[in-house]
Parts: structure tokens; sequence; C-alpha cells
């Protein structure tokens, strides 16, 4: 059975074929994500001590830019995926920003860091020090969250060296709801930074990988996924008040783009909308 199959195709396939094509997608999508992921991490560590630390950054930065480009690609070449990300391609000359996007599932960061050749990411100490993961977030000079204070401090240098900033306002996946409870860390970064932020809004027609989803359950395929931009906030002067109102628009944009959909054919959806599994999953 062919692997590579146009996304019309793939829809109109006999169910055990479908069913067939979506178990050996998600299987390759993971082995080459891991492929991937591991090789990068084996290169990083032999160049990390090699590079200045701002050769190191950009050449880690473009390195994850380029491997997650090349993942989504695949995902696309076996039928597994479609991607509308062009819209980010708008930031890429935009000065020093923080980017706040929805987080409905586990490839939203892969998509926005696959667009953008200058973004540091916030990430979890544990990731940071994964073997596939860590290596690669350290050469890329990617910040770890166990500290809040030193996070806001590392974050805001980064800022002022121009780079953008990719932030979670949720810091976790979507759990019910258009979005979950916003934690203050955009608001306080971009106070401290004195930078714009950037709304961004993923949506896709699919629960896969959201809250609650196991990772080797499958799917139904293919999965389109699309980005678009919000509002571009300036900087906060009271972060309290304004982690409200970010989450408030959210909120309100979310549940317009829900009922858009729900009323003509647009092919995505919040996926807060979706039906998901109940069993729990580590964010």
């Amino acid at each position: 059975m062919p692997f590579f199959l146009p996304h019309g195709l793939v829809r109109h396939l006999p169910l055990p074929l479908r069913r067939l094509h979506a178990t050996l997608a998600v299987t390759l999508g993971w082995v080459l994500l891991g492929v991937l992921c591991l090789g990068w991490s084996l290169l990083a560590v032999l160049v990390y001590p090699l590079l200045p630390r701002r050769a190191g950054l950009r050449f880690g930065r473009l390195g994850i830019m380029g491997g997650f480009r090349l993942y989504l690609a695949g995902l696309s070449a076996l039928g597994a995926c479609r991607f509308d990300l062009k819209a980010l391609d708008q930031l890429r000359d935009s000065g020093p920003l923080i980017i706040a996007p929805n987080h409905p599932c586990l490839l939203d960061a892969v998509m926005v860091l696959s667009r953008l050749p200058d973004v540091a990411c916030i990430m979890k100490g544990e990731l940071m020090d994964n073997l596939f993961l860590g290596a690669g977030a350290r050469l890329a000079r990617y910040i770890r969250n166990d500290s809040l204070f030193g996070m806001i401090l590392l974050a805001v240098s980064d800022l002022r060296e121009g780079n953008h900033l990719l932030v979670f306002p949720e810091g976790t996946r979507t759990s019910g709801g258009p979005v979950g409870p916003f934690k203050g860390s955009v608001a306080l970064v971009a106070h401290r930074a004195q930078v714009p932020i950037q709304t961004v809004f993923i949506e896709t027609d699919s629960p896969y990988l959201g809250k609650g989803w196991p990772v080797l359950r499958r799917p139904d395929l293919p999965i389109t996924y699309r980005i678009r931009l919000g509002r571009r906030f300036d900087p906060p002067q009271d972060p309290h008040v304004f982690t409200g109102e970010l989450e408030a628009y959210f909120r309100t944009e979310l549940s317009r783009a829900r009922e858009a959909g729900e009323g003509s054919a647009a092919p995505c959806r919040c996926t807060a909308d979706i039906p998901v599994a109940t069993t729990s999953h580590p964010s």
C-alpha cells in the first residue's frame, strides 16, 4: 500500500485501508520525528562547545526550524496532515515581540518554530534534559521555566537582542472550553521587556494530541491545521489586568471561530469543541 497519498484520496479509501493508512502514517511520523530529534541532538552535542553563544543560538534555531519543517512536510507527504501556516511568515521581520498562541495540541510549538528562525521557546526543565530534545534546545539557548524570576530575566534578555519569544498563555494544552485559565508570564515578560504581544490562533479539525489524547491512539486522517494572526497588543502597564483582558480576547475570538465553523463549510474548529478521550495525560 502506498504511504504517500494525495490528501483528497485518504478519506475516500475503504474503512479497513483507511485504518491501516492511519496506523502506518502515525507510526512513521513518530519514527521520523525521533530520528530527526536524535540526529540533531547528536550534532548539537558536538558543536555546542565549539561555537560562541551568539553563533550557537543562530545555528541552533535555524536547525530546529529546518528539522521541524522537514517533519511537517513528512506528515503532509504521508497523507496524515494538511498545514496552512503561511500567516506566520508575516512575523519574520517584525522585530522583538512575544508570540502568544492558544494551545490545542502537542504540535503547536512545532508548527510555530518551523516557520520562524529567531524564536526563543520557554520549556519545562524535564524537556530541557530530555535525550531527544535537550541538546538541541540548549544549543538554541531556549529558556528553562524552573524559576519564574530566572525565566523572566532570560526571556527579557533574549527579547532585547531582537528575537521573538514563544509563550503559551495557558501554560499547558487546552482542557475544556475555548481556552484554559491564563498564566501571568506573558504579561510579566512583555511589561518588563516593553515589547508587544502578537496573538496567534491555531485551529484544527481533530482532537489529536490534545489534552487527554493517548499518544498511541489512532486518529482519523487527514488532519487539518491552520494558523491565523490575531490582534497585536501594546506592552501592558498592569500585568494582572492585562492577563484577564488577554484571556477574554482569546475566549471571544475562538468562540466566534467555532460559531462561524458551525455555520459554514470551514474546515477548522477549536479543538475544545470536539470530544476527546478522558484519559489523563501529562501536559
